[in-house]
């Protein structure tokens, strides 16, 4: 491998709604730049970054995929995401660790739900892109339309860089608008455009587009915007620079056209990327927090700086084991070195060090500042840990995933499948933060939670066919929660317990109230005095979480609680962290009782696009199904996107009925949106079927 200068380094991803064709634009990338000799087709089944056999089955993205390829003397680090909403953590984990986008569109949907979704979060993480409007050969396909839902739909400020000669069937190639060429896509694979002066009946249109897009252009930046009054001609090299600019500010966002599946275009998206897209020296410093006196330190691209580096994925490999994918921020990582798990307070050794090629990895010796690779052999690090210097520690901001919305129990087959499946639920979630297993207490069941019905059906699939586990699973439920609805103050609790010897002795005082929704639990300690030991304050914490996971009207998990622990009292010989764990535990059990306790039920967001003539027929279902309409929109072809807010647990088997009223042509998108209280009529019936 040829090694480049940082400056030459682009971590980019691909992310888009679902079936906008991320794979099929990352497969034609990896063929251009020499990555692959035969180009690999979703629908085919030979794909490169979709190389799971489920991906492969149901033609979609579901875990990122990190390739390495090279294009005009750069190296690019490319991450595939998934577009569907149930793997929205694998997106957000990507965008966390990359320096740039590319945000693929089908050009004849425009912005859809879930390409908001990505672009929110891009916005979260300040990752300048740029756009790609794909599947130009379609029916209905409209790279201005595609613009402007950009412009509507994101407030995004989309530029146009092309024209597109020929529509739908007819398309041929494009116009770039600041070099003034053409390129025409005529071989197969589409590898050897031929590029030519402008046609004649396109100079008109070229004029009119390319003086706009000089103006927007010299709008970021005031020396040309001096020049341009001035009435000066200004050099493409200047409008490129203030460009690149523009973009790395998040100001603007160049937008270019093509058809992946076609193979057109894409070599000026590869052109784009390098000529717009951040370095990880354009990025700024990364900021993280000094572990000894919690200060704030910023750690710039520079292999001679401390090391900090974050873990971004965890994937099993049946050969390999635990192969952990990080992003080098600041210093070196070298093979067999010692670094130091700064969130576990632990000492991790480099085993093997890999860059990744999708599901084939090459070895190297040492990755530097800017890059990302994986290393084999981590025993204590997981998704969103630092990784840094053992002389410098440090904590990089974690990565927050959203609570899984959506159960179901599984239990195994045999004896011999229980060991195994406990194993392979670890595993799976060490990869997955947004899939959690816990046990009930009550029915002693396995509980798996995770995004959405596809994503917890991918998880069981892999559990039987990949770890072959043989298991009994049953329906999906709702992962309802329980929250409090007025403060308690001053509720105390004494735990007492005389035994032979040591006895054991704990009290202790706290409040309790109810917070914002999506506040989770909160502790606070206001002991003055000393009235409860410094060293038993940490178990008191513990007791609460450990009561908070079950709630007094039904066992679900408590959520937006407040509790500040006021006052106690301790004993010199029989006070221990055990008792004061139990006393917390009994004080919130007790208390929560007395709160108003209510049950909360997450709500999703629902959009469904459906033909003109079936709109009456599906506000009527949502109706049915509990749901607030919130307003609809026109689409493209005669369509409409009804946009609702649903509660989840009336959207199970909504798709078949969705699909038998619209004659097959309605689709639906949902994520998940905010828990809110049940009615008191739901709430006896969830009680009903418990009790």
């Amino acid at each position: 491998m040829t090694e480049f200068p940082l400056n030459r380094y682009r971590n980019i991803g691909v992310i888009a709604h679902i079936d906008a064709g991320k794979t099929t634009t990352t497969e034609r990338i990896l063929f251009y730049t020499g990555k692959t000799y035969r180009i690999g087709n979703v629908d085919e089944g030979t794909t490169v970054t979709d190389w799971m056999p489920q991906e492969r089955e149901r033609g979609i993205t579901i875990v990122s995929a990190a390739v390495t390829a090279e294009w005009k003397g750069h190296r690019l680090n490319l991450i595939d995401t998934p577009g569907h909403i149930d793997f929205t953590a694998e997106v957000q984990r990507s965008l966390r660790v990359l320096d740039g986008g590319v945000v693929v569109f089908d050009s004849v949907q425009g912005v859809e739900p879930q390409s908001e979704t990505v672009w929110r979060q891009a916005d979260k993480y300040e990752v300048p892109r740029i756009c790609f409007a794909n599947k130009m050969d379609r029916v209905g396909a409209s790279y201005e339309r595609t613009i402007e839902s950009i412009r509507e739909r994101l407030g995004a400020n989309a530029i146009q860089m092309q024209i597109a000669i020929g529509a739908e069937s007819g398309f041929v190639g494009v116009i770039n608008l600041l070099e003034e060429d053409a390129w025409f896509f005529e071989d197969k694979v589409g590898s050897e455009p031929r590029i030519t002066e402008v046609p004649a009946e396109f100079q008109a249109e070229l004029a009119e587009k390319r003086a706009i897009l000089v103006e927007r252009i010299a709008e970021l930046d005031d020396t040309l915007t001096e020049k341009f009054l001035m009435g000066e001609t200004l050099q493409i090299d200047e409008l490129k620079a203030a460009l690149r600019q523009g973009v790395l500010a998040n100001k603007v966002v160049p937008v270019f056209c093509g058809s992946s599946l076609k193979n057109k275009g894409v070599q000026l998206v590869l052109d784009a990327v390098i000529d717009y897209l951040p370095s990880p020296l354009d990025i700024p410093p990364v900021k993280a927090v000094l572990v000894r006196d919690g200060s704030e330190v910023e750690r710039y691209a520079d292999d001679s700086e401390p090391l900090a580096a974050l873990v971004f994925k965890i994937v099993t490999d049946p050969y390999m084991g635990r192969l952990a994918y990080i992003r080098v921020y600041s210093g070196k990582i070298k093979q067999n070195g010692n670094m130091h798990n700064a969130t576990k307070d632990k000492k991790e050794r480099v085993g093997r060090l890999l860059r990744m090629y999708a599901d084939h990895r090459e070895d190297i010796t040492e990755l530097g500042a800017g890059e990302i690779g994986a290393i084999l052999g981590l025993k204590f690090s997981f998704t969103g840990d630092t990784l840094c210097d053992p002389t410098n520690p440090i904590l990089l901001e974690t990565i927050s995933f959203p609570e899984p919305v959506i159960s179901i129990a599984i239990e195994p087959k045999t004896k011999a499948d229980q060991d195994k499946m406990s194993d392979s639920l670890t595993k799976l979630s060490e990869e997955d933060p947004t899939f959690k297993v816990r046990q009930d207490e009550e029915t002693g069941q396995t509980i798996i939670s995770g995004m959405g019905e596809l994503h917890l059906d991918v998880l069981v699939t892999r559990l039987l066919r990949e770890f072959k586990v043989q298991a009994n699973v049953g329906k999906p439920r709702v992962a309802y929660h329980e929250a409090i609805t007025k403060p308690v103050a001053g509720h105390s609790h004494r735990y007492v317990k005389q035994t032979g010897g040591h006895g054991q002795y704990a009290h202790v005082v706290i409040d309790v109230e109810p917070l914002e929704p999506g506040s989770g639990i909160l502790f606070e300690n206001k002991i003055v005095g000393g009235a409860i030991p410094k060293q038993f304050i940490p178990a008191v914490e513990a007791g609460i979480r450990d009561a908070s996971e079950s709630g007094p009207l039904a066992g679900f998990p408590m959520t937006d609680l407040k509790v500040t622990l006021v006052d106690g009292s301790h004993h010199e010989v029989d006070s221990s962290e055990m008792a004061f764990r139990m006393a917390a535990i009994m004080a919130l059990r007790e208390v929560t009782e007395k709160a108003s306790p209510v049950i909360l039920e997450p709500i999703m967001k629902v959009e469904i696009t459906v033909p003109e003539e079936f709109t009456g027929d599906v506000i009527g279902q949502v109706n049915a199904r509990v749901g607030n309409i919130l307003g609809m929109d026109e689409r493209y072809g005669n369509a409409k996107a009804i946009h609702a807010e649903v509660p989840l647990s009336e959207m199970f088997g909504y798709a078949t009925e969705l699909r038998s009223a619209t004659q097959g042509r309605g689709v639906f998108t949902m994520e998940f949106k905010h828990y809110a209280q049940v009615s008191d009529a739901y709430m006896k019936k969830i009680l009903g079927r418990l009790g």
